[in-house]
């Protein structure tokens, strides 16, 4: 049997045991239970109200940016230097006139195509790292195997549904020009969608010419196929880097996501209301400038919302306080209207140890319960996202599995309720030999792959190993067996030229 055949099979095997959640074309989650929501509906009144008035009293400053001024103004905005006020009501109107509930994300694999919005999750890998961790040769700075190694992981992980963006920063090639290599490995070591490039108007500009070279320039035109993040500098700020991209990807009528990025004490207020009020005031602001550069573009209601440490100012992850202002931003997106972002396995822990369980056990289920449609840092993430780990990915996408049988909820089936099997076992016996439970035993739980269930004498048999160093095995086993998704010759070659061509149009630099 030829080997792809073998690896196909086990790998089959390997998804019965684990449940529906391991299908590998799965291209979302299906939420089919209730979203958990923390405020009451006078709360949520009162956080928009307080937003409206942080929006027109205080305002927010669009940096550098002349564009958004003339836009912002013609609007109805008070517009003084670079800041702008706006009227009570006005960003809310303007997002909910023209911003879709949801959308489409073409993938150059259509069965891979997503849907964010609506009661569905996509998730993805971890974002933006400049350093990579693994058991073996411990923290380094990232370079392009690295990136196209997450990549790579990412398209092999059923429990993630998309690639990604900047899953780590490839240093050993110059800032202006890693956007090349990293789009460039997203459409030809994976088939999922992924993320553009933000960090400069000309490299988002970059990005939607490689995918129209994918996708074809009229389909692009016309359909989303890029989903791209855009951070506010907070509090209450967007600068013209952040700016120059939105409005690129907008005018593209590509996706957008608009996040706030709050670490609360430093760059928001320390309460979780406080917190929340800025958030979407800044999210209104940014979504609404979106839908005057193209009114219908998709955008994302995004969040980032952890702490600082009282004591030493450092980041802090996976506390009750950050788990509350994302509840209540999720709710706040679904009141306007549009799809939300938030994360993810976010930790603060410099190796993937029980700290960095706990935390991101803590943000990843929030996430999931608070109705996140699209979940960044998923998988990965260490030392509050300086570093993206190898054998943390591993234990996130494992994590990632059981979020999709969570959310599918309770089977109200014949075969769910199992009066067969409370029938035939009765009072007294058990359940092991019945008909039910062996018609159910290879589906009815999720069978992780990285836990060890065994007896201590068969852990101990097996090397003592703790979950890291079995995800280490992993990991390795994964990328010696990954296979690239076929990729037009044609479209292969029409990239690397596009690429070379770029960049022998410009020199090096390191900003």
């Amino acid at each position: 049997m030829p080997s792809r055949q073998r690896r196909a099979g086990r790998a089959a095997r390997l998804a019965a045991r684990r449940g529906r959640a391991e299908d590998p074309l799965r291209a979302w989650i299906d939420r089919r239970i209730p979203c958990f929501e923390a405020l009451d509906a006078e709360a949520l009144e009162l956080i928009e109200h307080n937003a409206d008035t942080v929006l027109e009293e205080i305002g927010v400053d669009f940096r550098e940016f002349p564009r958004a001024h003339k836009l912002l103004k013609e609007a109805g905005a008070d517009v003084e230097g670079e800041r702008a006020r706006f009227p009570r009501g006005l960003c809310r109107s303007l997002v909910q006139a023209t911003a879709p509930p949801e959308y489409r994300q073409h993938a150059r694999n259509p069965k891979r195509s997503t849907i964010i919005g609506g009661a569905r999750a996509v998730l993805a890998p971890a974002y933006g790292s400049p350093f990579v961790h693994d058991l073996d040769k411990g923290r380094r700075y990232a370079g392009i195997e690295d990136f196209r190694n997450f990549v790579k992981l990412a398209c092999m992980s059923p429990g993630l549904h998309h690639s990604g963006g900047t899953v780590c920063e490839p240093v050993d090639i110059p800032v202006n020009k890693r956007h090349f290599d990293m789009v460039y490995s997203h459409i030809r070591y994976s088939d999922k969608p992924f993320m553009g490039s933000v960090t400069h108007p000309q490299r988002a500009e970059d990005t939607v010419a490689m995918a129209k070279i994918v996708f074809g320039e009229d389909f692009a035109a016309n359909n989303t196929v890029l989903t791209s993040l855009i951070n506010a500098n907070s509090p209450l700020c967007f600068d013209a880097t952040m700016l120059g991209a939105a409005t690129v990807y907008a005018e593209n009528n590509q996706a957008t996501i608009i996040s706030p990025f709050l670490l609360a004490g430093a760059m928001s207020p320390v309460t979780a209301a406080g917190a929340l009020t800025q958030i979407l005031a800044e999210a209104l602001a940014g979504m609404a400038y979106i839908q005057l550069v193209r009114p219908g573009a998709p955008v994302v209601f995004g969040s980032f919302a952890s702490a600082v440490s009282m004591q030493s100012g450092a980041p802090t992850f996976g506390g009750p306080e950050p788990s509350l202002v994302l509840y209540g931003a999720g709710q706040l997106a679904r009141r306007l209207g549009v799809p939300f972002r938030s994360g993810g396995g976010l930790c603060a822990s410099k190796i993937p140890d029980a700290q960095a369980a706990y935390e991101s056990a803590n943000t990843l289920q929030t996430a999931a319960l608070a109705g996140v449609n699209f979940m960044l840092h998923a998988a990965g993430w260490l030392e509050g996202g300086l570093a993206m780990g190898y054998e943390k990915f591993i234990l996130d996408a494992d994590q990632a599995n059981m979020i999709a049988v969570l959310l599918q909820g309770v089977d109200m089936s014949d075969n769910g309720q199992a009066m067969n099997a409370l029938r035939e076992v009765g009072p007294g016996s058990h359940f092991l030999g019945a008909a039910h439970t062996q018609a159910n035993f290879k589906t009815a739980f999720y069978s992780s792959g990285v836990a060890d269930n065994n007896s201590f004498e068969q852990w101990k048999q097996n090397g003592s190993l703790d979950a890291a160093q079995r995800a280490n095995t992993i990991w390795k086993r994964m990328l010696r067996e990954y296979e690239a998704p076929p990729l037009d010759p044609a479209i292969d070659e029409a990239l690397l030229a596009f690429i070379q061509r770029r960049k022998s149009e410009f020199e090096d630099r390191d900003y």
